[in-house]
């Protein structure tokens, strides 16, 4: 399955286009609702089903399904808003083909243990009203008996967000041919329940063409360049990572990221700090090695030495840190930012941007990503656009993380991570990340697939821990993660 995520306006493109090329838009939509149709009946046993429909085109696939539905013994019948003559020129070839029960939405009528919601699309314009909010309300508890047909009626397909109050809420979404930001961003990957994505015959030229530049972060977005080990592999071939350590009493942030990175691959980790900053290291590690630095050129001399590097766990809110970051972009080696590598330029984040290189990462969590960017996020309409800004304006790629982190690159590339578990949000967690990020660039991942693998491989040990994650568990969950998309003369035996 492709990992494209495409806009409402980017697939309105594609059923144009497919009709241009000899796909009609009838054939288009029978395929719709013959998908929709038969993810139902995988799923569900045949029930009393009411099939929703709206005027457009979303109508139209409704008929269809139930027409699939009633050809398959299914007891179905068909509720719309609007006499269906008033419907839409394909969504009224649909309604005469169906030939079964209709009747208008109304409280009297017959109880369904099954809806099939097929009111409105992915571009809705208006708040839900009447009977459709009636509906979307009444059946807010019960998520598991809604059905949705591309988006829940009342979600808003580019924004993720409900226009207004009420949206229905589906146990399963049937989409078609790309997943749409609303399947991935909160809330509305919320509302949307198990999603299904449909091939119905778009022609493969009008999807190429709408030019998707956002993908859900999964090995089918960046499978082919993940830094598999060949037999001849040997540590320096695997590349070094080091991390920048803070302080005696807030050395674990470091030894987190510098775990990561090891889990990840890396075939060197060294640990850089002051001397007594080591020696509580000394008493913690044993693969992880330990380099002294003392200042910023020390520490610009050393991070040369390595292919890719994190600085800002836990590494102190001062000059010191400040200097060591703008000292670190001076030379050559890739950085990855977090935390207080980010926090110490909020009075001045020009004088980071202006220092960063497109293969750097800054991994700022939502507080930090306001300090250094102001009111992006709710300046534009989702976290896609405004991490997009973001890279352009820091000119490298930005992780934004949250339960639907967003990565982007300077050139508009940008993928979301649905993966995950509310159990990462622990103290720490955001440090493995940044260590899994360094140890995929220091094995030759580009910046922007290493952030996107990163956040999917931390996301999924966290769902392998699941309760009681503490961040700790994550690097040790890693080889579960990692063994189950490795190729198969890896795996273990």
């Amino acid at each position: 399955m492709s990992a494209e995520i495409i806009t409402v306006a980017q697939m309105r493109a594609i059923d144009t286009r497919s009709a241009e090329l000899g796909v009609p838009t009838l054939t288009l939509m029978e395929n719709a609702g013959t998908a929709v149709a038969d993810a139902i009946m995988e799923r569900f046993s045949p029930r009393p089903t009411a099939v929703l429909c709206g005027p457009g085109d979303n109508g139209g696939d409704g008929f269809v399904v139930a027409r699939k539905l009633k050809r398959r013994g299914w007891p179905v019948w068909v509720e719309t808003l609007s006499d269906p003559r008033a419907l839409r020129r394909d969504a009224a070839e649909m309604a005469n083909r169906w030939g079964g029960d209709t009747m208008r939405i109304a409280p009297e009528n017959p109880m369904a243990e099954l809806f099939v919601d097929a009111l409105f699309g992915a571009g809705i314009s208006r708040p839900l009203e009447s009977d459709a909010a009636r509906l979307a309300r009444g059946l807010a508890r019960t998520p598991e008996r809604v059905v949705a047909v591309d988006v829940p009626s009342g979600l808003n397909g580019d924004t993720a967000k409900p226009l207004g109050e009420l949206c229905f809420r589906a146990g399963l979404t049937v989409t078609f041919v790309r997943k749409k930001p609303a399947h991935v961003l909160l809330p509305g990957r919320a509302f949307c329940g198990e999603v299904v994505v449909a091939d119905i015959g778009a022609h493969e030229r009008a999807v190429a063409d709408c030019g998707a530049k956002a993908w859900e972060s999964g090995p089918a977005m960046w499978g082919k360049a993940f830094p598999w080990p060949d037999p001849e592999a040997h540590k320096h071939a695997r590349g070094h990572v080091m991390v920048w350590s803070g302080p005696p009493f807030r050395t674990g942030a470091a030894r987190l990221a510098a775990r990561g990175a090891l889990r990840a691959g890396a075939g060197l980790v060294t640990v850089l700090g002051a001397a007594d900053a080591l020696a509580v290291h000394a008493a913690h590690t044993a693969a992880i090695m330990l380099a002294e630095c003392d200042g910023a050129e020390s520490l610009r001399a050393l991070i040369d030495q390595a292919r890719a590097a994190v600085i800002g766990p836990a590494a102190g809110v001062g000059e010191a840190t400040k200097a060591n970051v703008l000292a670190a972009l001076d030379g050559s080696t890739p950085l990855v930012l977090d935390a207080d590598a980010l926090t110490v330029f909020q009075d001045n984040p020009a004088e980071l941007f202006s220092k960063l290189r497109a293969f750097d990462v800054m991994t700022p969590h939502v507080g930090e990503f306001r300090r250094i960017f102001g009111g992006l996020l709710g300046a534009e309409p989702t976290r896609i656009e405004a991490v997009r800004k973001a890279a352009e304006r820091a000119g490298c790629v930005v992780l934004l993380k949250g339960p639907d982190t967003t990565i982007a690159a300077p050139d508009e590339r940008c993928c979301v991570n649905a993966a995950g578990t509310p159990f990462l949000a622990t103290a720490g967690s955001g440090d493995v990340l940044a260590g899994v990020i360094a140890g995929l660039i220091a094995q030759g991942v580009s910046s922007f697939d290493a952030a996107s693998a990163g956040a999917w491989l931390h996301a999924r040990a966290g769902e392998t821990v699941g309760a009681g994650l503490i961040a700790e568990d994550l690097p040790e969950a890693l080889p579960h993660v990692l063994d189950q998309i490795a190729p198969e003369g890896l795996k273990r035996r």
